[in-house]
């Protein structure tokens, strides 16, 4: 649920705004309703704005309220300054939007405020129609949900584990810039603090965590990469990351793991895994976005797509295209969530479907790879860039599918058959992608989440890229 602020605009003159108060408010009442139905919270002035007074105390008070973002409501003429006004107190992001009303000048009172917030260089959406129509319904709540992650994001911390991984420049953002524009901060920790902390957990702890893997899931120990003593050390690394987490008050993080740590302590996947997850050994707990290989416009991307649909996210690398099947398997070893597998917030479902296997040659230190294959379903797939400095965001429906068992074995074992796989199905030709894409990594929810990025991308000030 969130706090919603609605604004109505009126004329100036009073002997007009009189007569066209009790107008007003039924409009009004038809948009406070329908924010309701939707789970939202509206907050609204008992009138319309009909002076630069009201239009600076109302706007301050909806900030004052907590409310994430702000609608200007257009059912008649209404002078444009007043909405210039309410701009520079009204919380952020703003929605411009006019019922149909034809014998007054709704539509014109809004398209007057939006020239006048686009002079002033202010960004806002807008929106137009009946708010009993399914379109508008779909547009208004798309703008509050978006309006939602963006306004979460704004004061988060980001916990970068360690720095570049292995020479990807798209792992390493600027962090001004990302305060400038994002509103978030960034805590450099050293990985050393990971492995200094799990020596601390007790070991009753990292063996219940041990044992409550055993049971639900399929562990392969091979007495080398995977043994209990490392599963352990990866349960022990999971909890040394919560306790940095809470102790720095991060909001979501990135680990770089390679190759301090997957050469000389354990591998992070198990870590990573279970952060993303809506659960663990001990119980039900909230989705922590953690990013392998450190990459913070994964982790940036994954938050946002976290906030929208408030779901653990996939993250994974772009691995290989099947020409003859149209589907790109995607394959990481680090943190593809255990909820993928059957897509629940139930462990015992998903772990169910889960195969912890020692990890291969990449990584000498050892320990388990998390196993499986994402549910199908309908999905969203995006990802931050930049170009030149400037943030672009590159989003496409698809799916994530499955054929029969056998040929889904046969499918993974062309790549690294240890890692978890997603078989992604994208609505956009693979030479264009392939031409068009700027990371090996790429994240995705299911559902579709189109518009709602859209929606953030334009409050954001991100360049957005449908990829058709």
């Amino acid at each position: 649920m969130a706090r919603v602020g609605v604004l109505s605009f009126s004329d100036g003159r009073p002997f007009v705004s009189r007569d066209l108060e009790e107008m007003n408010r039924s409009f009004q009442d038809r948009l406070c309703r329908l924010l309701e139905a939707e789970g939202h919270e509206p907050v609204a002035p008992a009138g319309a704005i009909t002076s630069a007074e009201a239009a600076r105390d109302e706007a301050t008070r909806l900030a004052a309220a907590g409310c994430v973002c702000t609608i200007f409501h257009y059912a008649v003429w209404a002078f444009p300054h007043f909405s210039a006004i309410a701009s520079r107190f009204a919380p952020g992001p703003l929605l411009l939007f006019s019922n149909v009303n034809p014998q007054y000048p709704g539509l014109v009172g809004m398209l007057a405020a939006a020239g006048a917030l686009d002079q002033l260089g202010t960004r806002y959406a807008r929106a137009y129609g009946e708010v009993e129509d399914a379109a508008v319904r779909a547009r208004l709540a798309g703008f509050v949900r978006a309006a939602g992650a963006v306004g979460a994001l704004r004061g988060e911390r980001y916990g970068l584990f360690g720095g570049r991984p292995m020479g990807m420049y798209t792992a390493v953002a600027n962090t001004d810039q990302w305060m400038k524009q994002f509103g978030v901060d960034v805590e450099h920790i050293d990985q050393w603090e990971i492995v200094r902390r799990s020596e601390a957990v007790p070991a009753q702890r990292a063996e219940a965590g041990r044992r409550w893997l055993e049971q639900k899931a399929h562990v392969h120990y091979d007495g080398k990469q995977l043994t209990p003593a490392l599963l352990e050390r990866q349960v022990r690394a999971y909890h040394a990351l919560r306790e940095l987490i809470a102790e720095h008050g991060l909001d979501f993080c990135g680990v770089k793991g390679q190759p301090e740590l997957t050469n000389h302590f354990c591998t992070m996947d198990v870590p990573e895994a279970f952060l993303n997850d809506p659960y663990d050994w001990e119980g039900p707990k909230p989705v922590i976005v953690c990013a392998t290989e450190a990459d913070m416009d994964a982790a940036l991307t994954m938050e946002i797509l976290k906030h929208l649909a408030g779901t653990p996210v996939l993250f994974a690398d772009v691995r290989h295209y099947h020409a003859d099947l149209g589907i790109f398997d995607l394959v990481n070893s680090g943190e593809h969530a255990t909820y993928f597998a059957a897509r629940s917030l139930d462990p015992d479902e998903n772990l169910a479907r889960v195969h912890l296997y020692p990890e291969g040659f990449y990584f000498p230190a050892g320990g388990a790879s998390v196993h499986h294959l994402a549910a199908p379903g309908d999905a969203t797939f995006a990802r931050l860039a930049r170009r030149d400095g400037r943030y672009w965001m590159a989003v496409v429906r698809g799916s994530f599918v499955r054929f029969s068992p056998e040929r889904d074995e046969a499918l993974m074992r062309q790549t690294t058959y240890e890692w978890p796989h997603a078989f992604a199905q994208l609505d956009c030709p693979a030479d264009r992608f392939l031409q068009v894409y700027a990371s090996n990594h790429i994240h995705a929810v299911y559902g579709d989440r189109v518009e709602e990025l859209r929606a953030v991308c334009g409050m954001l000030g991100v360049d957005f890229e449908l990829l058709a």
